[in-house]
């Protein structure tokens, strides 16, 4: 049974189907809602803070806020309460830290996300989470 369930969003079809397959687990459970996205800020780290870099930043934002309002609207057409978070950092270390700080029993993540390059840079976010995550966690294929 579970109470409270993580769901991963970035915007691509396998995060899309990962929230379709939460918001049903959610409707089953009776469980509440958390979906978080994460502007993936590690890749700039390193990079001198300059105008261009914090526009893209902007940028990266305002698409995670209009991400989780889509979700927002989803859930609310099935009657499933949620809550979103929109987080920065490396994306793997920030869904793992959110889910043990809401005490979360599941969480479900898309087998990849939209980029290629975060896997050969970083390392794919699911395999992240897979392995450093106590946590039951479930991967949505596409």
């Amino acid at each position: 049974m579970f109470r409270t369930i993580l769901v991963a969003i970035d915007g691509s079809e396998p995060a899309n189907r990962a929230l379709e397959e939460a918001i049903g687990e959610a409707s089953v459970w009776k469980a509440k809602v958390h979906v978080v996205y994460v502007v993936e800020s590690g890749l700039f780290s390193s990079l001198p803070m300059d105008n261009t870099l914090e526009i893209i930043y902007s940028v990266l934002q305002k698409e995670g806020e209009e991400i989780l309002e889509g979700a927002r609207k989803k859930a609310d057409a099935a009657g499933v309460p949620i809550t979103t978070h929109l987080r920065q950092g490396h994306a793997g270390s920030q869904i793992v830290a959110l889910a043990k700080e809401l005490g979360v029993d599941l969480i479900v993540l898309g087998s990849y996300g939209k980029s290629g390059v975060d896997r050969l840079l970083l390392g794919s976010v699911t395999d992240y989470v897979v392995q450093n995550s106590p946590i039951t966690t479930t991967v949505v294929r596409s």
